[in-house]
């Protein structure tokens, strides 16, 4: 887990709590309020209604959000210490895809997730799950960086990145070098690129770094199929433990995540492959059977205000309002100077590449890795 720097205290939750209720209007009474159809913090009169009602119903299922992952543990507990609600947190590890059965199978019930963060081919595949909120900073968003009417909307991003044990393999320096005999059965993947946002990425840098063009993901799949004829493919989800272990020797992930192990795991160090960079920003979305609706749109709410986003920045994550943070100089800039720039050639696949994609690795990876 990334060792994080206190950068928030009771004075800074309080200034959160004013922040996000400085633009209240006048307050509708909570009860008369359906949360469930709520587009904007307005439909409440205002953020402080929104608050009320948020903290009327008391509590905010989320799921896959690992404490170590662009430091949503941090985030998690601000917003318990901010507002008199009790964050639920199941299944940090599950995928995208696994998200999304999550919402089918506990449909209904009171444990269904009330929000997901999710990879961009899942959450443009999963539309119908979604409920349309705008927050309040909806202005500071990129148009670019959002769903119109605000069912999904981009909330941090990282490159795809490598990372390996130093202890035991060298350096790679290309996709060519982890073909070698040096990575034997040592490279892993966070998750199955059909289903997780990080593998698919992966299967994006891939194709990038081997000539091809997000257009068409098959060069990257055949790196992987020809890693997996190598004897050089491992079958294991990326986990710190797993490369604690020892078991996972290098792996392809997000840069956030990779650094958080760099900072726990001796030996374990980081690697952008020179070349073409592949970024991509995962997805925030409510869902719209949330058996607490106040409650994820204040999350959301929570979510785009400067507190929150600058911790990502801490996470080694680059926030959607990045650039907004750097002109009204509310940005963490200890915390940015720490991560430094995102350079390089950066690509990032659009909607419809991303759909491609994600059609192509449904009907080739399994196949490929076989």
């Amino acid at each position: 887990m990334i060792t994080k720097r206190v950068i928030v205290g009771v004075a800074a939750a309080a200034a959160l709590a004013v922040g996000l209720s400085a633009c209240a209007g006048t307050d509708a009474p909570a009860s008369d309020v359906d949360a469930a159809t709520a587009t904007s913090a307005e439909d409440f009169g205002g953020l402080e209604g929104l608050i009320a009602a948020a903290e009327a119903e008391g509590e905010l299922n989320v799921i896959a959000l690992p404490d170590n992952w662009a430091n949503y543990g941090e985030i998690k507990a601000l917003f318990e210490e901010t507002y008199d609600i009790v964050i639920n947190d199941a299944d940090p590890d599950i995928s995208s895809a696994e998200e999304i059965a999550a919402a089918d199978n506990l449909r209904g019930q009171d444990t269904a997730p009330d929000v997901f963060d999710l990879g961009t081919a899942v959450t443009l595949d999963s539309l119908d799950y979604f409920a349309p909120y705008q927050v309040a900073n909806w202005d500071e968003i990129p148009d670019a960086n959002k769903e119109a009417t605000g069912l999904w909307v981009n909330d941090y991003t990282g490159s795809m990145s490598i990372g390996y044990n130093s202890n035991e393999v060298p350096k790679p320096e290309s996709l060519e070098d982890l073909l070698g005999d040096d990575y034997r059965g040592a490279v892993a993947l966070n998750g199955d690129p059909t289903q997780a946002g990080a593998a698919f990425a992966a299967v994006g840098l891939a194709t990038v770094q081997s000539g091809g063009t997000l257009d068409d993901y098959q060069d990257g799949i055949d790196f992987f199929e020809q890693l997996n004829d190598a004897g050089n493919f491992l079958p294991v989800n990326v986990t710190e433990a797993a490369i604690a272990s020892g078991e996972i020797k290098v792996a392809f992930d997000w840069s956030y995540n990779n650094l958080a192990v760099a900072s726990t795991v001796d030996g374990w160090e980081v690697t952008t492959l020179p070349g073409t960079v592949y970024t991509s920003f995962y997805n925030q979305a409510i869902n719209n059977d949330a058996p607490h609706p106040a409650a994820a749109r204040l999350w959301m709410e929570f979510l785009y205000s400067a507190e929150a986003q600058n911790l990502f920045i801490v996470g080694g994550a680059y926030p959607v309002t990045i650039q907004t943070l750097q002109d009204n100089g509310t940005v963490d800039q200890d915390a940015l100077d720490a991560l430094g720039a995102l350079e390089g050639d950066l690509v990032t696949p659009t909607a419809e590449q991303a759909e491609a994609a994600a059609a192509l690795l449904a009907e080739k990876w399994a196949a490929a890795i076989s």
